[in-house]
């Protein structure tokens, strides 16, 4: 199963923007608290529409609560500090939970947190000269499509429906 983890998000609409995303791709939510707005800003249910009730959501006190409560083995995080690029990596095995971990928006991920797993940081590649970081919602849906394109779309809809399709 893939996983996108948040670490005190800070701007509602693009945690709501995520939770779209996970809904759509049946990507479990991690929200690693404190995050920066309440949760029923108008703003973050907007984003995220009316697909609440289709998400798979944890919360976690802190991040040590997070590391605590699930697997090290597949951790993966996303960070402009990287060496690796995202798309240097096997996400095909569909056995294994594959956590893509985000940073805050404004400062990303904690440095001795990304320096404990310097092996699992990866990176999208940008020109950072121009442009200091992608949005958060934008960095998240890049990463989660790779890991679902290597795994062959698996349990996703392939096929097109029109609306007057779905209206019979």
């Amino acid at each position: 199963m893939n996983h996108i983890v948040l670490f005190q998000p800070e701007i509602p609409p693009n945690t709501g923007n995520i939770a779209r995303t996970c809904a759509a791709t049946d990507t479990a939510l991690h929200l690693i608290h404190p995050l920066g707005f309440d949760l029923s800003d108008k703003h973050l249910k907007r984003a995220g529409l009316d697909y609440w009730d289709q998400l798979s959501i944890t919360h976690y006190e802190s991040l040590e609560d997070f590391l605590d409560k699930t697997s090290h083995d597949n951790y993966y995080l996303i960070t402009k500090f990287a060496e690796k690029t995202y798309s240097d990596i096997d996400y095909s095995d569909t056995s294994k939970d594959y956590y893509f971990i985000f940073g805050r928006e404004t400062s990303g991920l904690p440095e001795s947190f990304m320096k404990k797993y310097k092996e699992k940081c990866l990176r999208i590649p940008m020109d950072d000269q121009h442009v200091r970081s992608l949005n958060l919602s934008n960095a998240a849906a890049i990463i989660i499509y790779e890991a679902l394109r290597q795994q062959a779309f698996e349990q996703l809809d392939r096929v097109t429906y029109y609306k007057e399709d779905k209206l019979k």
